[in-house]
């Protein structure tokens, strides 16, 4: 297949696009700044410009879109245009293209209004329900997404749950550099039981909905290496891995989702464009369960993750390892 990822230069952005390379496909990224990535079409754009996207489109049969805007704060304006915007174009220029599938990878937070989720499939994303303005602008997009599929345009959603791994900026940098700082609490003595996903496994389903489209186009799916750990474990884990203290300090989650709500607040009004130390958002998955059942999900892809979360760990350890020796 020749193949289009928008948002290759992320961190599963990059190993999606790598896996489809190994895999002997023709693969064309497309995002902001360079991928790095070997043996691809690199073409630099943004999803919200309609011009550079059927450029990029020309001879493509199938689509990855995963780029987006991912934070915990920034203006409401700027969500809607990259995440609603965006994939409404991909979709629009998919189809004129004459792309036959797409796979928009979006989240699981598109359906969580911040009650605990405990062995639970893929809920109906809900905009007026998801906190914060990445999950309602990402369940907006996933509901154009699925709208868009037919008989002749194929669409799937895929929501990877919390992705980790080596050189990942979004969740593990930021848990060792706060835990480094005395600044990672655990909400409820870490005791909430959660999902997550190594990144080798969240590419590999990722690409399995591609090559299954047929099976799963219309429907929504979350993928977790299906291994619900206490957070309080998995944080340590990561912690021990990049060679930090592990949190030792606790606050009720009552009292965090309390003060995220105030410090996302202060931070609009302040017009800070940092990410903050705390949001409600954050405080609800860092204190709440949120695991998922894998049966559907493994039994359409065929699929079955093959990094197990130790191993994840280790992989995590060796990075950085070989980081402090260098």
């Amino acid at each position: 297949m020749r193949v289009l990822v928008t948002g290759a230069s992320g961190l599963l952005g990059r190993e999606v696009a790598r896996l489809l390379v190994r895999q002997g496909h023709d693969v064309t990224t497309f995002q902001r700044s360079p991928s790095g990535i070997d043996s691809v079409t690199d073409v630099r754009g943004s999803v919200t410009d309609e011009d550079a996207l059927r450029g990029a489109l020309n001879g493509v049969t199938g689509v990855i879109h995963l780029a987006a805007k991912v934070s915990f704060t920034g203006r409401a304006a700027e969500f809607d245009e990259v995440n609603v915007r965006g994939t409404a174009h991909v979709l629009s220029a998919a189809r004129a293209a004459g792309v036959r599938d797409v796979v928009f990878v979006s989240s699981p937070s598109v359906a969580n209004s911040g009650a605990a989720i405990a062995g639970m499939g893929a809920e109906p994303a809900d905009p007026k329900r998801a906190h914060g303005h990445y999950s309602r602008t990402k369940a907006e997009a996933e509901l154009l997404a699925l709208a868009a599929d037919s008989p002749d345009f194929h669409v799937t959603a895929i929501r990877p749950h919390v992705v980790w791994g080596p050189g990942d900026t979004q969740l593990v940098e930021r848990v060792l550099a706060r835990a480094k700082q005395r600044r990672l609490p655990l909400l409820d003595a870490g005791g909430a039981l959660i999902d997550t996903t190594y990144v080798d496994n969240a590419a590999s389903a990722i690409v399995a909905a591609l090559h299954r489209m047929d099976h799963v186009h219309g429907k929504a799916l979350v993928v977790t290496n299906g291994e619900p750990r206490p957070i309080g474990e998995l944080l340590a884990g990561i912690c021990a891995a990049g060679g930090v203290p592990a949190p030792a300090w606790a606050v009720p989650g009552r009292v965090a989702r309390a003060v995220g709500s105030v410090v996302e607040k202060l931070w609009i009004v302040a017009g800070r464009t940092e990410e903050p130390p705390m949001t409600r958002f954050l405080a609800e998955q860092l204190s709440t369960a949120h695991w998922f059942d894998q049966r559907e999900t493994q039994d359409l892809l065929g699929w079955k993750p093959t990094v197990s979360i130790d191993q994840g760990l280790a992989k995590l350890e060796e990075y950085y390892g070989s980081r402090r020796q260098s």
